[in-house]
C-alpha cells in the first residue's frame, strides 16, 4: 500500500472520529474546529506530495519530509499554548467563583 493513501485514511478515520466525538458531545464544536482545519491541511498535504517537494525547495529544506514535522511541531506549539490560556481562563474563573461561594456561605452563617 502507498505511503501517502495510507496516511490519507488515517486523516480520513481522525476526521470522522472528531465528528462523531461532537454529535455525541464528547468534543464541544468550538474545540473541534481546530482539528477539522488541520484534517484538512494533512488531508492535502498528503495527497499533494509534490507541493511538499515545491515547499520545502522555496523554504530551502532540502529533506522535505522534514517540512512535515515541522508543521506537527507548529501544530503541537499552537495547541498547547491554546490548551494553556483556556486552563488559565478556568482556573480564574475558579478563584471567582470560590470567592463568591465563601461569600455568599458567609451571609447565610450571619443570617442564621
Amino acid at each position: 500500500m502507498n505511503i501517502s493513501l495510507l496516511s490519507f485514511l488515517i486523516v480520513l478515520f481522525l476526521f470522522f472520529f472528531i465528528i462523531e466525538s461532537v454529535r455525541r458531545g464528547i468534543l464541544e464544536t468550538k474545540y473541534s474546529l481546530l482539528w477539522i482545519v488541520t484534517c484538512f491541511a494533512m488531508g492535502f498535504l498528503t495527497l499533494n506530495v509534490n507541493f511538499i517537494n515545491k515547499l520545502s525547495g522555496y523554504i530551502g529544506i532540502y529533506y522535505a519530509p522534514s517540512l512535515l514535522f515541522l508543521f506537527g511541531l507548529l501544530f503541537s506549539i499552537l495547541l498547547i499554548f491554546d490548551l494553556t490560556r483556556r486552563v488559565s481562563k478556568l482556573n480564574k474563573e475558579l478563584t471567582t467563583l470560590t470567592q463568591e461561594q465563601a461569600i455568599l456561605k458567609k451571609k447565610l452563617e450571619e443570617k442564621e
